[in-house]
C-alpha cells in the first residue's frame, strides 16, 4: 500500500479543478487525477511532476457514464492507492430551456453532476469512516440558491450536490470526516461558451472570479471544516440577492429577455 497522502480530483485538467490540483500538490499531496480530456490530463501531470515532488496517478474516463465510478474504484484499487481527499469537481454548463434541451445532453449532465459524485461519495465515505479520517469536497454553485430559467438542469443538479453534501457532512461528522460544499459564482474558466459569455470582460468588470482564488478558498474551507464555501465578496452579495429575489421578478426578466432577443 502506498502511504503518502493522496487526493482524488475529478475535472482536474482545467478551471477550478486545475487550480485545486496545483494547490494540493504544493501541500505535498500525491494526486489521483481523473478527467475526460486526455491531452489536458497529460499536460497537468507533466506540470505536477516537473514542479512538485509528489506522485501522480492519471485516469482518463468520461465521468458522465453510468459505470464511471466503478472504473475509478477498480483502477485505484489496482494501483494500490489509499485516498485521503476526495474532490468531486467535474462539471459542464449549458444554456437552454428544459423543453428545448437535448435529452442526451441532459442525461450527461445528470450523470456527471449527480450520479457519479454520489457513487464516489458512497464508496469513499465508507472507506474514510472505517479509517476515521478523510476530507470530501464537492463543487456546487450559487445557482443552488435560486432557480433561473435557461439553466434548469445545471441549477437543479448543483442544488442536489449542495443538499447531498450537507447530508453527508452531518453523517460523517461523528467519524471525524470533513465534508464541504464549494459554491462558486461565475468563475473565469472554459466552462462557458465563449460565443455566449465573454469571460475576460467578466473578470475585468469584477463579475467573474479568478479560478485560483476560488480553488484556494475551497481548499482552505475544507481543511478548516467549513460546511459551505462561497468565495468572494461579490459572490456572497449575488447569492444573497438571488436568494431574496421573488419569482415574479425572475419571470419579468425572462419575458423581457425573450422580447429583446426573440428567443
Amino acid at each position: 500500500m502506498v502511504h503518502d497522502k493522496v487526493a482524488l480530483i475529478t475535472g482536474c485538467a482545467s478551471g477550478i479543478g486545475l487550480e485545486i490540483t496545483k494547490i494540493l500538490a504544493a501541500k505535498g499531496y500525491s494526486l489521483y487525477l481523473v478527467d475526460i480530456d486526455e491531452a489536458g490530463l497529460h499536460k497537468i501531470c507533466e506540470v505536477i511532476l516537473r514542479t512538485y515532488k509528489v506522485n501522480v496517478y492519471p485516469l482518463c474516463v468520461d465521468l458522465s457514464l453510468p459505470d464511471a465510478a466503478d472504473i475509478i474504484i477498480s483502477d485505484y484499487r489496482e494501483k494500490n492507492i489509499d485516498i485521503d481527499v476526495l474532490i468531486s469537481n467535474a462539471g459542464f454548463f449549458f444554456f437552454n430551456e428544459i423543453a428545448g434541451t437535448d435529452p442526451e445532453k441532459a442525461a450527461r449532465m445528470i450523470g456527471l453532476h449527480v450520479h457519479t459524485p454520489s457513487m464516489l461519495a458512497i464508496h469513499f465515505a465508507k472507506e474514510m469512516k472505517r479509517k476515521r479520517r478523510g476530507y470530501i469536497m464537492m463543487t456546487s454553485s450559487i445557482s443552488a440558491y435560486q432557480d433561473f430559467p435557461g439553466i434548469g438542469f445545471y441549477a437543479a443538479s448543483k442544488t442536489y450536490i449542495k443538499s447531498f453534501c450537507m447530508s453527508l457532512r452531518h453523517e460523517m461528522r461523528y467519524y471525524g470526516i470533513h465534508v464541504t460544499a464549494l459554491c462558486p459564482g461565475p468563475t473565469a474558466t472554459n466552462l462557458y461558451d465563449p460565443n455566449v459569455i465573454d469571460v475576460e470582460k467578466g473578470k475585468r468588470w469584477g463579475i467573474m472570479m479568478d479560478a485560483h482564488k476560488v480553488a484556494q478558498a475551497g481548499i482552505d474551507g475544507l481543511f478548516k471544516n467549513k460546511a459551505i464555501v462561497i468565495p468572494g465578496f461579490m459572490t456572497k452579495v449575488m447569492t444573497f440577492l438571488a436568494f431574496l429575489m421573488p419569482g415574479s421578478i425572475i419571470y419579468w426578466a425572462r419575458v423581457r429577455w425573450r422580447k429583446l432577443f426573440d428567443v
